[in-house]
């Protein structure tokens, strides 16, 4: 029941849009799928690295106010400049499955992407009170080590596939074609969505 209860929790939480959200969109709408998947990738490390802190029961880190407050502002700036690059970009055809990024290597490649979707869920300090405040609500003093590591896995896993499986549909070329007069408004939208989260989030109490 105690499972039930925290991935009921922590599914809605996911059905809620947030910056990751907006982020894989425009990353799925834009550019390759293996790119959107290392952002994907990226999402779920940070997410799957606050549950860690979370099942060990650093709880102190909450009472450090100075950390979340620099994690605060270092969020709403990098919401705010993703949002801001989504509104210079271009307009662009939509007529290629696979559009080839400027970098020099595939492991860089990852690595752009992988650091984008990161920084994005690490920088987030909604998501590591989001985690501490699961755990000590639903899930009991009494559950133990291991049952709280599964627990964090299964949501880590949620994380990367439901994000995964949301940049495959919008990657899809055939979903492509039909949105491809809305991409680039899409885009604006998202980067205007983004820069309202990041002044929200840098000016939030």
């Amino acid at each position: 029941m105690e499972f039930l209860v925290l991935a009921t929790a922590h599914f809605m939480a996911l059905l809620s849009p947030g910056a990751d959200f907006f982020i894989i969109v425009q990353t799925s709408l834009k550019q390759p799928l293996k790119y959107a998947f290392s952002v994907c990738a990226g999402v779920a490390s940070a997410n799957a690295l606050y549950l860690i802190i979370a099942v060990l029961g650093f709880e102190a880190i909450k009472q450090m106010d100075s950390f979340l407050l620099v994690l605060k502002y270092l969020g709403g700036v990098y919401l705010m400049y993703i949002g801001i690059m989504f509104l210079k970009s271009s307009k662009i055809e939509v007529n290629t499955k696979d559009r080839p990024l400027h970098v020099k290597s595939l492991k860089r490649y990852f690595l752009v992407g992988f650091l984008s979707g990161f920084l994005s869920g690490f920088l987030n300090p909604k998501n590591i009170i989001f985690y501490f405040s699961l755990f000590t609500a639903l899930v009991s003093p009494q559950t133990s080590l291991m049952i709280k590591i599964l627990y964090a896995l299964w949501m880590s896993f949620l994380v990367l596939f439901w994000d995964m499986g949301i940049a495959y549909m919008l990657s899809c070329q055939k979903f492509k074609t039909k949105l491809s007069s809305w991409i680039y408004y899409i885009e604006k939208f998202a980067g205007i969505v983004l820069i309202i989260f990041g002044i929200i989030l840098g000016l939030g109490n």
